[in-house]
């Protein structure tokens, strides 16, 4: 029996922006370890203006406070890659922009950084929308700096692709 290979990020970018053209709505970005590779996915579809409003990189700490106002309490008492700063990106982004649905990713992608409780490879993905916001954490491992981002990035269209087709249920 063969298996079915995994949808490439292109594909699925590609079915994130058919299923909110559809839907007549748009989405917003907010990246920190990802680096805008959510953004440059989601616009190498042909016709993605119909449905990306843009993106925030939030690389730095400030950067995720003064443009999507992520608290700067939340990040002092959780850290930056933490399921509570997902959660305050993706809504930040989402409100700061008026947009209708939101992705934000957060993320150690080493090869430093990590530690005991915070390894390389651990990344939190949020979809924020008007209903709620939902909030996933993933341990990639120590893949390698590339392949931790890149996982990051079909991990994110992942949960959006989810999230939107669980909107049209």
């Amino acid at each position: 029996m063969t298996s079915k290979p995994a949808a490439k990020a292109s594909d699925k970018a590609r079915q994130v922006i058919d299923l909110l053209t559809e839907v007549n709505r748009n989405i917003v970005t907010a990246e920190s370890c990802t680096g805008g590779m959510i953004a440059a996915a989601l616009t190498d579809v042909p016709g993605s203006s119909s449905a990306f409003y843009g993106g925030f990189v939030t690389y730095a700490d400030t950067a995720k406070s003064r443009m999507i106002h992520v608290q700067a309490r939340l990040i002092r008492d959780y850290g930056a890659v933490s399921n509570q700063v997902a959660r305050a990106m993706a809504d930040g982004a989402r409100n700061t922009a008026h947009a209708d649905y939101a992705v934000a990713v957060t993320g150690i992608a080493g090869p430093d950084g990590g530690s005991e409780k915070k390894p390389v490879g651990l990344v939190y993905v949020a979809v924020s929308s008007e209903l709620a916001t939902v909030v996933i954490e993933h341990r990639f491992g120590d893949l390698g700096r590339d392949a931790i981002r890149a996982a990051s990035v079909e991990a994110a269209l992942d949960l959006v692709i989810e999230v939107l087709k669980g909107v049209k249920a």
